[in-house]
């Protein structure tokens, strides 16, 4: 098997990274960057036409974009033991889907704003009017991810941490500056906590700070 996985962890390739380092699963990292142009040279836009990181090559098989990334992983491959991140069930698989695509569409600009202007921006570039409007949107699907975790859930899809979770939690990881936000809903701000203490989150959060 050869697989390789393009793009720093400090980044959306963080997501096909955790998936990975989850299943325990041998691969080769080339952390190309996104910034000075690393993703426009002729040979890397051979492997994903938008110049974008992530990317990841299964013998051949190429995906581009994060998501899609982490739902192949999950898909195609298992843990030595034998355990999936991917669903098991119809039901299980709707909820991964449902929960994938929901972060994307629901949370992930306002959450990548949040942390842009109150962490990752220079100071003098911060706007902080634009992280509280942010924080302020996000309420809305931090009520519908509580509701789902009011009934005793620990995860999203069944019962179990799947690849939804890591897709989701991959987003709302950057919300985290919003403390008002998460005190506002405890149910969601312990779960995501879960998620990101694991220690797979960790060695690829340690991947990150060697960006």
């Amino acid at each position: 098997m050869s697989l390789k996985i393009y793009g720093i962890a400090a980044s959306r390739a963080a997501r096909p990274l955790w998936v990975a380092q989850e299943l325990g699963l041998t691969y080769e990292h080339v952390p190309i960057h996104y910034a000075e142009g690393a993703t426009r040279t002729a040979e890397f836009l051979r492997l994903n036409p938008n110049g974008h990181i992530p990317v990841i090559d299964d013998d051949g098989v190429v995906v581009w974009e994060s998501m899609a990334c982490a739902l192949y992983l999950a898909q195609r491959f298992k843990a030595v033991d034998g355990s999936s991140l991917a669903g098991q069930t119809p039901a299980e698989q709707a909820d991964v889907l449902r929960w994938t695509f929901w972060a994307v569409t629901e949370c992930e600009k306002d959450a990548l704003s949040a942390l842009m202007h109150t962490v990752a921006m220079a100071p003098e570039r911060r706007k902080p009017e634009l992280a509280q409007e942010a924080a302020a949107r996000l309420k809305v699907p931090l009520k519908v991810l509580e509701q789902h975790l009011a009934d005793g859930r620990a995860f999203l899809a069944g019962s179990r941490f799947t690849v939804a979770d890591i897709c989701v939690a991959s987003v709302l990881a950057w919300a985290k500056p919003a403390a008002d936000l998460f005190q506002a809903h405890p149910l969601a701000a312990a779960w995501l906590d879960r998620c990101l203490s694991r220690p797979a989150q960790q060695a690829v959060r340690a991947l990150g700070r060697k960006s």
